[in-house]
């Protein structure tokens, strides 16, 4: 009779180890960080398209966006948008003979591969907004044409690669 009960203890630990594992799961993926995978060539060169990255979905609940970072956002064409943070609330942004102006300082933007071809009149970044931008520019919807990004649609901050495993990196500084 002692062998029973000693194999029900073992059973009732383990589903107990495989409710709490799953419970923390589902909560660090609800919660705390979250899967994306890149389409498209919006961002290149920095993701080449069918990348994995991690959000960090709750950065910015202890922290502010800040400039360069790679954020995930939701649009009005219910499709998420990965792009980088170009300008923050108050910051005015142009864009001049393929240079991005940043109040009124020329930006240096080393993950360009090519200067932009459309130059883009002065527009100050809204309140709670953000002024986002895809690194390939001349093949990237953003927000030059979506306008600026509510800060309440940002998923979070892409913080790393993890697919191809070959180019696992972190993502921020």
């Amino acid at each position: 009779m002692g062998k029973k009960v000693k194999h029900k203890n073992s059973a009732n630990e383990w589903v107990t180890a495989i409710l709490v594992a799953a419970s923390v799961m589902i909560i660090i993926r609800v919660f705390l960080f979250a899967p994306y995978e890149v389409h498209g060539e919006s961002m290149y060169p920095t993701f080449k398209g069918e990348e994995l990255l991690i959000v960090n979905k709750w950065i910015y609940d202890v922290s502010d966006p800040d400039y360069g970072d790679i954020v995930v956002f939701h649009t009005a064409e219910h499709r998420d948008f990965i792009k980088r943070v170009i300008g923050l609330p108050g910051d005015k942004i142009a864009v001049q003979n393929g240079v991005v102006y940043r109040n009124g300082k020329k930006l240096d933007e080393p993950y360009i591969s090519e200067p932009i071809k459309k130059n883009v009149g002065e527009t100050v970044v809204p309140e709670g907004s953000l002024f986002v931008m895809g690194d390939n520019r001349n093949h990237s919807r953003d927000s030059r044409d979506i306008g600026p990004v509510d800060i309440g649609e940002v998923v979070g901050r892409a913080d790393l690669l993890v697919m191809p495993i070959r180019e696992f990196r972190l993502l921020f500084r």
